[in-house]
């Protein structure tokens, strides 16, 4: 581990009605916004571990003083800037290649359940240009790079959100000829069956003791 490698977590400020909104069709307003508020902190547990600069990249812009009244001022935050979720990525990691960090992977906060040795995992920049984390909808869960192998083509002309997000982006690092180290699927939640898929495989994991599996032993109707 290295103070010189970073992690930077996309956090939107948990406001109610406009967090995990899909989710909220199928449980609820209301226990969307707990569930979401859970996923971070307990990403946040397991993200912290280690001496690695963490940096909680937030939308909106505005909600700085919020996110420290939420989480605290013992984190390092930046805003998110730019027109899509592409430009946002590619902003967050030119700020922190500018800031002298050699080499940065940057997650989501839709997978609370995310295992410290998948991170772990994550950099192999010995060996490889990039890191990427497939997702079983047909996105990504996180992405690496180091300073000197950034591609910021890796986020344009990409339809985000949809199915064809990993395989777009794969077609571009193949053009590129990057050697780029491929990490398991694994499952974020968008909706409720993924909400279910992390019940289950969680019963008897590490992570069975989280706020996220709490809440929901307490609320298992949210899942039947």
């Amino acid at each position: 581990m290295s103070p010189e490698q970073s992690i930077i977590l996309f956090v939107r400020f948990p406001e109610r009605g406009m967090v995990k909104t899909r989710l909220a069709e199928d449980i609820g307003e209301e226990s969307a916004w707990i569930l979401y508020k859970y996923f971070v902190l307990d990403l946040l547990e397991t993200v912290s571990r280690g001496n690695r600069v963490l940096k909680i990249c937030y939308s909106p812009p505005e909600a700085g003083e919020g996110m420290k009244d939420w989480l605290g001022s013992g984190y390092s935050y930046m805003p998110q800037h730019g027109r899509d979720l592409g430009e946002k990525m590619r902003t967050a990691m030119e700020e922190v290649f500018g800031q002298g960090c050699p080499e940065t992977i940057l997650i989501g906060s839709d997978i609370p359940d995310l295992p410290h040795a998948l991170i772990e995992s994550a950099y192999a920049f010995t060996r490889h240009d990039a890191v990427i984390g497939p997702s079983y909808d047909g996105g990504y869960y996180l992405i690496g790079f180091r300073k000197e192998t950034f591609l910021p083509e890796i986020f344009e002309g990409i339809d985000w959100g949809t199915e064809k997000v990993f395989g777009k982006t794969m077609e571009i690092f193949t053009d590129s000829k990057y050697n780029v180290h491929i990490l398991p699927l694994w499952q974020d939640v968008d909706r409720l069956a993924d909400l279910r898929a992390l019940y289950q495989r969680n019963i008897n994991s590490p992570f069975a003791g989280s706020r996220t599996i709490a809440y929901l032993s307490r609320t298992l109707d949210l899942i039947r």
